[in-house]
């Protein structure tokens, strides 16, 4: 097996600690050959029995795109009344989407009815075929930061409305929708940690039985 020298180890994990999830971009266009560099990461990704389920939709059309913003106002909304109080008034003043600057906007899904793998795996865990997707997302998420791109991941909106509305096949479950781009800014700490939504572990919950 291929062993790594020690600077890129200490490189890979820091890598790991930079990886942040951007929603406020710089409106730069992102060179394709750059992009298609990142997205090669999906075809050295791990999928259950090599079924390599997921499928990518380019949101470039400004229809397109009109709708994936309305759905993620609705949506916005919707979360919004589900809080109270100071919480409501935090949640309100965090920025959760970059979908009006990101030059880049994909929409990634599972295909749930792909032959591919002939259901090794799958056949008693189903699920495994979207979480083979997010493994990718996650290979996709450090290549765009190792090359200075930053990549937020929208998850406030209605995945079958927004299924609808690309016209994707039925068979397709949404994985998420993904804002690219160069970031405003470079921070270590997740933003909702700066804003103080949220802290993170002490510690990693790890059981022994």
């Amino acid at each position: 097996m291929r062993e790594f020298e020690p600077d890129f180890r200490d490189e890979l994990y820091e890598l790991m600690r930079w990886r942040r999830d951007v929603r406020r971009f710089r409106t730069t266009p992102v060179d394709e050959a750059l992009l298609m560099r990142c997205l090669d990461a999906f075809s050295h990704a791990p999928s259950v029995g090599l079924s390599e389920p997921w499928r990518i939709v380019r949101v470039e059309s400004a229809e397109a795109r009109a709708a994936a913003r309305a759905n993620f106002e609705v949506a916005n909304a919707e979360a919004l009344a589900r809080y109270d109080g100071d919480q409501a008034d935090n949640y309100a003043k965090l920025k959760l989407a970059g979908m009006d600057q990101a030059p880049v906007q994909l929409a990634i899904f599972c295909d749930e009815a792909t032959t591919k793998g002939h259901g090794l795996g799958a056949a008693s865990m189903p699920e495994m075929r979207r979480y083979s997707v997010v493994s990718a997302v996650t290979l996709f998420w450090l290549a765009a930061r190792a090359e200075g791109l930053g990549l937020g991941w929208v998850s406030v909106l209605d995945p079958e409305q927004l299924c609808h509305d690309l016209d994707v096949p039925e068979d397709w479950a949404l994985i998420g929708y993904f804002c690219i781009g160069y970031p405003e800014a470079n921070h270590e700490t997740p933003e909702l940690l700066r804003e103080g939504w949220e802290a993170r572990a002490a510690a990693l919950d790890i059981r022994s039985i």
